[in-house]
């Protein structure tokens, strides 16, 4: 009876919403024209997204581009400065603080941030490249396409990267020093020490932390929202985002959901398949 309150605040603020959702996505529902759901209109909303809408297949490709970039360079920022605070010795509550603070702020001011910083008129970052390499002076940083999926991928890995590196920090608490120190003693080199005896048995924490960065990067929506719009074009419109763009420019609910499930979709395929060859690998 103590946890009926806390099950009701659930059922109301999260099945329910998932439920409605779900039922909604089988319904044509275009709030421009009604302000109550459609006529049932069954798969034919999923049929058009994965048959015949060249936005949401160009999505699905920048939305894996991004996710993978930014899961290789997260993990191995994170690994790096793990290894850097781990060897600099004993990581006091102040520095575990400060390291936290990417991690506290909102993507989306992150975003803003980054925004303000490469404008070519007064942002700091593109003054200083400016001055450089005087052929990006005139340069539109976040009109260029690659550029603005590495400033989306640079908002990200500095929100997400200080939470993972207390992480992978924590993993190496338990990597005994004696059997490095051994190693070390017998002459193997740090990198082969590193390859060798540290990274093995860091490997539960390493897949631990992929599987979450992974999953946060499908989801990632503030950044892209502040820092891009999903443009230039729609070269950093992921799929969260054209899931947002459905809904909320083009008022097309029912539609909106379905590509919602798909997203959904797509990250238990990404995680079921990282957690079966996780476990195949014995990590």
């Amino acid at each position: 009876m103590l946890m009926l309150p806390a099950l009701l605040v659930i059922a109301v603020t999260t099945v329910f919403p998932l439920l409605y959702s779900l039922a909604l996505s089988f319904r044509s529902w275009k709030l421009s024209y009604s302000s109550a759901p459609g006529p049932f209109v069954g798969l034919d909303n999923y049929a058009e997204l994965l048959a015949g809408d060249s936005e949401f297949v160009a999505s699905i490709a920048t939305t894996l581009s991004f996710v993978g970039i930014d899961v290789l360079a997260t993990c191995l920022i994170a690994l790096g400065c793990a290894l850097l605070l781990r060897r600099a010795g004993r990581v006091t509550s102040v520095a575990r603080a400060l390291l936290m603070l990417p991690f506290v702020m909102s993507p989306a001011l992150i975003g803003i941030s980054l925004r303000f910083f490469l404008n070519p008129e007064y942002g700091v970052i593109a003054a200083s490249l400016g001055k450089l390499f005087p052929g990006l002076a005139s340069l539109i940083w976040l009109a260029h396409p690659a550029w603005a999926m590495v400033a989306l991928v640079i908002s990200d890995v500095w929100h997400w990267a200080p939470y993972m590196t207390l992480i992978l920090l924590g993993g190496l608490a338990s990597v005994p020093k004696e059997t490095e120190e051994a190693a070390a003693v017998d002459g193997a080199s740090p990198l082969r020490i590193f390859v060798d005896i540290t990274l093995p048995q860091l490997k539960p924490v390493v897949a631990v932390v992929i599987l979450l960065k992974t999953v946060f990067a499908l989801k990632a929506f503030d950044a892209v929202f502040a820092l891009t719009d999903g443009g230039p074009g729609n070269a950093t419109t992921t799929l969260a985002y054209l899931v947002y763009q459905i809904g909320f420019k083009y008022y097309d609910m029912g539609y909106a959901a379905a590509a919602g499930y798909v997203l959904t979709a797509v990250m238990l395929v990404l995680a079921g398949f990282y957690m079966r060859l996780a476990f195949k690998k014995g990590i």
